[in-house]
């Protein structure tokens, strides 16, 4: 008999990294070119087999912010896991992904989290460069190179967090 795991995970950025693109390559398969930002947040579920458990996700899109404190701590409560997405095309972008960092190690303690640096289809526009990738990676950021538009590394990225929240 397999258990059954329900599992809050946060998916934090600066606004326009692509949490809801992600979501929605994910949740769907798609990619929409129409820009939709996040008010408050949104809620999906999804459920991911890992060896004979089952991880009921529940993703929480969290709406993006030019300032992270502007986002309630509400949000970050309960949370079993979260992902830092940061846009390779705006290296300001790594910044919030450390403040969010910060905040959810604050509110929620030592819990899995990995690191989607998107929009790796734009390879050309990036101001993230390999040694900027490596510098995270060395702090112990577990990084995937994503891209909602590709669907590069997405299922990966999220099926990696999943096994990390049962392990």
């Amino acid at each position: 008999m397999s258990r059954v795991l329900q599992k809050k995970v946060c998916l934090l950025g600066a606004f326009a990294v692509g949490k809801t693109s992600l979501v929605s390559r994910y949740m769907n398969g798609i990619f929409s070119d129409k820009y939709l930002s996040t008010m408050g947040v949104k809620i999906d579920r999804k459920e991911v087999e890992v060896d004979d458990i089952t991880v009921n996700m529940m993703l929480w899109d969290v709406h993006g912010e030019e300032s992270v404190k502007k986002v309630p701590v509400t949000y970050m409560r309960g949370s079993a896991a979260y992902f830092l997405v940061i846009d390779g095309t705006r290296r300001a972008s790594v910044e919030v992904a450390r403040e969010l960092h910060a905040r959810m190690r604050a509110e929620t303690g030592d819990i899995p989290f990995v690191v989607l640096l998107n929009k790796a289809d734009l390879k050309d526009e990036w101001q993230l460069n390999d040694a900027d990738v490596t510098a995270l990676r060395e702090e112990g950021w577990d990084c995937y190179l994503t891209s909602a538009l590709s669907g590069e590394n997405v299922e990966a990225a999220f099926e990696r967090l999943a096994g990390q929240m049962v392990r």
